[in-house]
């Protein structure tokens, strides 16, 4: 991009916004959970879809390799890790569960989560930790968030001397938090702690080093803000864990005459399959440093907070977190009023529960705005994700038909 463009300017951003085909009948503001692919990624992805059906044999035996290892290459530079280091899994669910199935854990040991994690996530981990024997314990993190020190401290008074492992997103899917994983990961260094990062929100939401992290395991997916295919993830496994870790599925690993030599040779062939997504990501990450990073960053974020005041204002609900893009980027995250009548006594968080599903089906049904509405802490929130094809006229049209709603009772 030949100079930058006004943050606050939609009609400077409407090139940007043309490389999505959202369909036209909707409002898309729920980027965070299923990213859709600008035109670039999608034209690249159609031609490896198109070599592979052309000519299969030459692509599986002489050309997938080097399209396996280019796009490694890539996503390595761009995340800040040593190639050796990484490798690609379909999404950050399937890398969580390659690391909790090969993390060492007996009998009376523990793992640390917090109530802000995924639920995915959380459910993978009681899953192992049940098989085990060893103990899942639940961090309750401050809420509203006023400072690291505050958070940081939150997570370690659930740790023990049995705590072996902390599990942590860098970005919260639910509550939208950047959390400050690299000062959890220092502590947990001087305590002989692991760390777990599940960041699939971070992924161009935030400059990544990963290896200046230091922490343990890192999974991501590349749908999200990196807006990579869907089926793109990836896993970073520390040296000293990765003779631990094994490829979910078994196969030749490394294509014949290569043999397996490094634990991430056996991530590379795992049977015959569309490996498309995977050799999409330099698309991903060209086209998004073809406007610029920080540009994008900037933008988001803006409209982020743009959402944010329009959402205050409206309900008088003020965010649980700092208005500081050290603890929110591109995705903004409300709470709303409870529904008329909810009540006050132990049924409230059930009927707040069901009021944020049936508030999220009606803003989709009566408005065509599809935006996560979810129970946290015994109430509803609402999660508003911006990319560059939004602009303030998506988050206008979300806070009028959020007025009559909430005008009617919901």
């Amino acid at each position: 991009m030949s100079q930058p463009l006004a943050i606050d300017d939609d009609a400077a951003w409407r090139d940007v916004a043309s490389q999505w085909q959202i369909r036209p009948d909707t409002v898309y503001l729920n980027h965070g959970s299923f990213g859709p692919p600008p035109q670039p990624v999608r034209a690249a992805r159609a031609a490896w879809i198109a070599r592979l059906d052309e000519q299969p044999m030459d692509f599986f035996v002489r050309q997938f390799e080097p399209a396996w290892f280019a796009a490694r290459s890539a996503l390595a530079n761009f995340v800040g890790v040593a190639e050796a280091k990484l490798v690609f899994v379909e999404n950050a669910t399937a890398a969580m569960n390659v690391v909790a199935d090969g993390f060492p854990l007996d009998t009376g040991d523990e793992v640390l989560i917090n109530d802000h994690e995924y639920g995915a996530v959380f459910r993978i981990w009681q899953r192992r930790c049940q098989r085990v024997g060893a103990d899942l314990r639940i961090a309750q993190l401050p809420w509203p968030i006023e400072d690291v020190q505050q958070t940081v401290d939150a997570i370690f008074a659930a740790a023990s001397p049995r705590t072996k492992l902390i599990v942590v997103s860098h970005i919260t899917s639910a509550t939208a938090v950047t959390l400050p994983v690299a000062e959890i990961c220092r502590r947990a260094q001087r305590a002989g702690i692991a760390v777990a990062i599940d960041g699939p929100h971070a992924v161009a939401q935030l400059p990544l080093n990963i290896e200046a992290l230091c922490c343990d395991f890192y999974t991501a997916s590349c749908h999200k803000w990196l807006s990579a295919p869907f089926g793109a993830g990836f896993l970073y496994v520390a040296p000293q864990w990765q003779s631990q870790l094994q490829a979910p599925q078994l196969s030749w690993g490394r294509i014949s005459p290569a043999r397996i030599e490094t634990w991430a040779d056996e991530f590379v062939w795992s049977g015959t399959r569309d490996s498309s997504p995977y050799f999409s990501i330099p698309a991903a990450i060209d086209f998004l440093e073809s406007i610029g990073l920080e540009q994008f960053r900037a933008r988001t974020h803006w409209l982020a907070r743009y959402a944010r005041r329009k959402l205050l204002e409206l309900t008088g609900e003020d965010s649980m977190l700092p208005d500081d893009p050290a603890w929110y980027g591109c995705m903004a995250h409300m709470p709303l009023p409870a529904p008329t009548g909810a009540g006050t006594n132990s049924s409230a968080a059930a009927a707040d529960a069901t009021g944020a599903r049936l508030l999220q089906r009606a803003l989709w049904q009566q408005a065509q705005i599809e935006v996560p509405v979810v129970e946290f802490g015994g109430r509803r929130h609402i999660r508003v994700s911006c990319h560059l094809y939004n602009h303030t006229a998506h988050i206008n049209l979300l806070i009028a038909a959020l007025d009559q709603l909430l005008r009617d009772g919901c």
